[in-house]
């Protein structure tokens, strides 16, 4: 979910404390069984009925979230990760239960009636998502490539049409040229087997999003080449994951690794609500 009109925080007025947003759920006949603490490890979760939806919040310390301390606090890695995993966990609780929209970590509003008139304002378009996302799964799809490998049979076929120059210079030379063109040549090469991967496994997926390719942690676990994130009917999850192994087995000689995981709550296709009328 990318509520960019209440993400941080919703006006947050002088008081001590403020609702904390994890998702929006169906709340038809009994909203989702929800235990346990919230985001901070302290306060308990409580769900906010709004017509056949449900939210999902606890209370929060403003000064958690707002304030010259709390930014400090976001930058630090080991502050937020516990945090982060709650927020995680509430949302993946729920999502057992129900389709969810799930809110970006630290979504404050300043009261629970300033909730509810945000709810009423964008109903429709967080009543639509939902059944959009109703019998479907988010599942992620990662790539890995192991450039040498990956060039390996390219350089060996571009050595073997070249001949070779009679000095030692010379031949140093025309493989450095050639392990230049190699490197072009496995750029486009690249770009089409992932443009082909992509089409396979769209035909077990009703939505696609490309995002942000990470930078790579170690040349042992190869070089991101894609990440991707797919809306499966869970019908098909099975097929989806079948295609995944599938393809990661026709192209291991290359050295590229898909990664598959999921379900995961529905970040990747949830409607941005800011721009969306009352109703």
């Amino acid at each position: 979910m990318a509520p960019s009109d209440c993400s941080r925080v919703d006006a947050i007025p002088e008081r001590s404390e403020a609702v904390y947003l994890y998702c929006l759920a169906r709340g038809v006949g009994a909203p989702p069984a929800i235990e346990g603490p919230g985001v901070d490890g302290e306060r308990l979760l409580n769900p906010i009925p709004f017509r056949d939806v449900v939210a999902v919040v606890s209370a929060v310390r403003v000064d958690d979230f707002c304030g010259p301390a709390a930014e400090a606090r976001m930058k630090d890695l080991a502050w937020v990760a516990p945090w982060a995993c709650r927020h995680e966990t509430v949302v993946e609780a729920v999502m057992r239960a129900s389709p969810v929209m799930p809110a970006r970590f630290g979504t404050l509003f300043s009261s629970r009636e300033r909730l509810i008139a945000w709810l009423a304002i964008h109903y429709v378009a967080i009543s639509r998502a939902l059944d959009r996302l109703g019998d479907h799964e988010e599942w992620a799809v990662k790539g890995r490539l192991n450039r040498r490998a990956a060039e390996a049979p390219l350089l060996a076929a571009a050595l073997a049409r070249s001949a070779a120059p009679a000095s030692p210079g010379a031949r140093y030379l025309e493989e450095r040229r050639i392990r230049a063109g190699v490197g072009q040549d496995l750029n486009a090469w690249l770009q089409t087997l992932c443009e082909r991967v992509a089409g396979q496994l769209r035909e077990h997926a009703v939505e696609f999003r490309e995002r942000a390719v990470a930078p790579a942690v170690s040349d042992k676990e190869g070089v991101p080449i894609l990440n991707w994130a797919f809306l499966v009917p869970c019908e098909s999850v099975g097929d989806f994951r079948a295609a995944v192994q599938r393809i990661t087995a026709t192209y291991a000689e290359r050295g590229v690794v898909l990664d598959c995981s999921g379900p995961w709550p529905s970040y990747s296709f949830c409607p941005s609500l800011e721009a969306e009328g009352a109703e």
